[in-house]
């Protein structure tokens, strides 16, 4: 039985870190079933279109539907009005899908947490979508799931105003890793994906090699 105190504990690390020309997104690549490490190579940070990216954490079939349906919906405004849509207007579409969906009747608690990255004509924006539906926006970094203790020990430390992206790419490394040593739920290896002028793309992707070597 899960008690009410677990039911929103997540077993991962994602962060996500502002910089001064940019966004950065990074995340471990375990997904485990309770203690048995179910697959060691899940991407989880997702390009939902040119310009913005999520980190997931969660239940892994709610956080690729939510993934995909707000994907579709994006791809379908721009269809209709030939302009892309506004991070926060992201934001809030995909705060309302996790609202209703933590909230519907289900035998499996439909649990998601998003980080989100992205860009417009307003600037780079970070925010962080609670597993409640919650949407607050970030000014320096942000971290969620089981590892996040770990990580936010590393970004309180080392976080610095005005970074930039490359620098931001190594803070958000060595907190994934900080997590990864401690956190049992995370592990495997790291992603990170940044938002700059260029828009979204995807700058490391590293496996952990686990094997012992005779």
């Amino acid at each position: 039985m899960v008690e009410d105190k677990d039911i929103t504990k997540t077993g991962t690390t994602t962060v996500g870190i502002i910089c001064k020309d940019g966004i950065v997104l990074a995340a471990d690549k375990r997904v485990t079933s309770g203690y048995l490490v179910s697959f060691k190579e899940f991407d989880k940070i997702i390009i939902i279109n040119k310009n913005i990216a999520v980190t997931v954490a969660g239940t892994v079939s709610d956080v690729q539907l939510l993934s995909k349906l707000i994907k579709a919906e994006l791809n379908l405004k721009r269809i209709r009005t030939g302009k892309e849509s506004k991070v926060k207007e992201a934001v809030n579409l995909l705060g309302m899908l996790v609202y209703n969906n933590i909230r519907k009747l289900s035998l499996i608690p439909g649990i998601s947490h998003f980080v989100v990255g992205g860009k417009d004509d307003e600037g780079f924006h970070c925010y962080d979508l609670g597993a409640d539906g919650s949407v607050i926006k970030q000014t320096k970094y942000v971290s969620s799931g089981s590892g996040s203790v770990m990580a936010y020990g590393v970004l309180e430390t080392l976080y610095k105003e005005d970074m930039s992206i490359e620098d931001g790419v190594k803070l958000a490394v060595k907190a994934i890793n900080a997590a990864v040593q401690r956190d049992i739920a995370s592990g495997n290896g790291v992603s990170v994906i940044t938002v700059t002028s260029e828009g979204a793309k995807k700058v490391l992707s590293k496996d952990i090699d686990m094997t012992l070597k005779l």
